[in-house]
């Protein structure tokens, strides 16, 4: 019995080991291949470039980031702080006012605790910036002094309500003057803290009240997810 009557008696195509149809097939699936593979690299690129957004406990994460607008403050040594001042780490900011009686001290007391212990942690390597809302009594000297009771890392900015408003607008927190019955005056500010990365652009939020441990469990959050 001949190959070809064999296949026939087993009920088999007389053609299914026909070399010349599998070489013709062998393009498509070649074919078919690469484009598996090109889009699954594809896909790994992606997740690398847009990392999922981390979800916060304790804050917000902004589903897109948000470019500060162009500000002009200057740092404890008089020198100009502005948007490219911001580049190169991440940073919380945080606005206050040397005179404040609770809220300041409390939550800069809070970030000096998470700042100190961040490496440790296994938190993202990130600055902290006070930015005060009293440009008349706040000076650089004083300022200065204020902040070296935390971090002697801390860094301030200042400036008047004129060079304040682009920075508070871009994340939408207020600063006020309140006047006082013996004359003086205190500030009404947002008690908020802000995460801006590595860009200086905004990226999350973290309400009052504000806890150090609350703070690097979202800190390990924004790490895991490896935005920055």
């Amino acid at each position: 019995m001949g190959a070809f009557d064999f296949a026939f008696d087993f009920g088999f195509d007389a053609d299914f080991c026909d070399n010349e149809r599998m070489t013709q097939r062998r393009p498509y699936v070649l074919y078919a291949l690469v484009v598996l593979v090109a889009t699954l690299a594809g896909a790994m690129l992606a997740r690398m470039l847009n990392p999922p957004a981390p979800v916060l406990a304790n804050g917000t994460w902004l589903p897109e980031p948000r470019t500060l607008a162009p500000f002009s403050l200057q740092d404890l040594e008089g020198r100009p702080f502005d948007n490219t001042s911001l580049a190169g780490r991440p940073r919380l900011l945080f606005f206050g006012f040397t005179s404040c009686p609770d809220v300041c001290p409390t939550t800069l007391a809070t970030l000096r605790e998470v700042y100190k212990t961040r490496a440790a942690e296994g938190l993202p390597d990130f600055g902290v910036l006070f930015v005060s809302v009293d440009g008349e009594r706040d000076t650089a000297d004083n300022l200065r002094q204020y902040l070296q009771a935390f971090s002697a890392e801390f860094q301030g900015a200042r400036g008047d309500a004129a060079a304040l408003a682009p920075l508070l607008k871009s994340l939408d927190a207020i600063a006020m003057k309140v006047p006082l019955a013996d004359g003086s005056y205190t500030m009404d500010h947002t008690a908020a803290v802000y995460w801006l990365d590595a860009k200086g652009r905004y990226r999350a939020v973290f309400s009052a009240p504000l806890t150090s441990a609350g703070l690097r469990n979202d800190l390990r959050r924004i790490a895991a997810a490896g935005v920055r």
